[in-house]
């Protein structure tokens, strides 16, 4: 009896691609499968003539000479017991039955740490370095990592014989799971290392030196390549980010690159002018005051900010005016300013204009 066509059996065309193949053969050993039609002999013998197209399709060398001569090339390579043809397909089975045959990696990169260090807004404008304590999981010395008693080493895992998996049948179907004894390692500890107890790392503290560039802010982040946990088996170990952080400080305020603070004056210095000092992150500067100012006015220094660390120039320093009301006045003080409030209401329009416009203001409104 003439065997039907494997692309015909698959429903596709021979310019079919490798991916094509693999969904069709998936989409009808799902419909056909014997676990899912126990009373169906057909659905069984449709699965068998699926895995039979698939096997010579999905390999290169057999599709093509099945190309050539049809099934006269691939007669000699198909076949064998159906256990040994079932336990190529764990990769289309694998996420539909459980347990997707993989060969898993047992060299695992260490762990990536935080550190959280707070600074002073002075520290950040012109860097520093400092030392830090950090606690993490290290190479064991004693054993340098095999997890094995010094002068012995891991053995072959007997169950697995080292490949780190094992072959379970279902059904028609065969497939690959971790092993347990050895966790996939391939390896197993028959005595193991006393410090660290077979894990290969051991938790220690190190002292590590951190410079602090200069402008960095809030947030901020400084990698410490290598700084963080050990590798598993060999594996490279993690970073350590230091995350940034500023203390408050007394006087300023910063927004990136600038400086912002407040600049208390005494009425009659905001009323007559003159010149002040103020604090900066370098030293001091004086100010200009103009006769008249208002609480609220912004006086700029330029360059007095900080450069951030991605720029090339430095901010500003922004001082706020905050004219300051006196208080516990004596008597002599308190009769010079009620004379100073007569003479300001004989002619209020010209020396208190912004009080003549609020209450002309308020009048409106009622």
């Amino acid at each position: 009896m003439a065997k039907k066509d494997y692309y015909e059996i698959l429903g596709l065309s021979r310019q079919a691609s490798s991916e094509e193949i693999k969904k069709s053969f998936k989409k009808l050993a799902m419909k056909y499968h014997p676990d899912r039609n126990p009373d169906n002999p057909k659905a069984e013998e449709s699965f068998k003539e699926a895995k039979e197209a698939y096997e010579v399709l999905s390999d290169s060398e057999k599709r093509s000479a099945y190309d050539q001569f049809g099934h006269a090339g691939v007669d000699q390579s198909v076949g064998g017991s159906e256990a040994q043809g079932f336990g190529d397909f764990g990769d289309i089975f694998g996420d539909i039955f459980g347990g997707k045959q993989s060969q898993r990696s047992n060299v695992y990169r260490g762990a990536d740490l935080r550190y959280n260090m707070e600074i002073t807004l002075e520290n950040a404008a012109k860097g520093t370095e400092t030392k830090i304590r950090v606690p993490v999981l290290s190479t064991c010395k004693t054993c340098r990592g095999s997890g094995a008693k010094k002068g012995t080493e891991p053995v072959t895992c007997q169950t697995c014989q080292g490949h780190g998996q094992v072959r379970m049948q279902q059904g028609f179907f065969s497939v690959q799971q971790t092993c347990n004894e050895c966790q996939g390692t391939g390896k197993v500890i028959k005595d193991p290392c006393q410090d660290c107890h077979g894990a290969g790392r051991i938790k220690e503290s190190k002292t590590l030196s951190v410079k602090i560039p200069a402008g960095v802010d809030e947030g901020d982040r400084i990698r410490l390549s290598g700084e963080g946990e050990a590798g598993v088996n060999g594996g490279s170990s993690g970073d350590l980010y230091v995350v940034i952080s500023l203390k408050e400080h007394t006087i300023f305020q910063r927004d990136g690159g600038n400086l912002h603070c407040e600049m208390p004056i005494s009425f009659s210095r905001a009323a007559l002018g003159g010149e002040i000092k103020i604090p900066t992150l370098d030293g001091t500067a004086k100010i200009k005051i103009a006769p008249e100012t208002q609480t609220g006015a912004v006086f700029r220094l330029r360059g007095k900010g900080i450069k951030p660390v991605r720029q090339s120039q430095y901010g500003d320093l922004h001082c706020h005016v905050v004219v300051e009301t006196p208080v516990k006045l004596n008597e002599d003080q308190k009769k010079l300013l009620e004379e100073l409030e007569v003479i300001n209401q004989k002619d209020s329009d010209k020396h208190s204009p912004r009080s003549k416009t609020w209450l002309d203001k308020v009048k409106d409104f009622f």
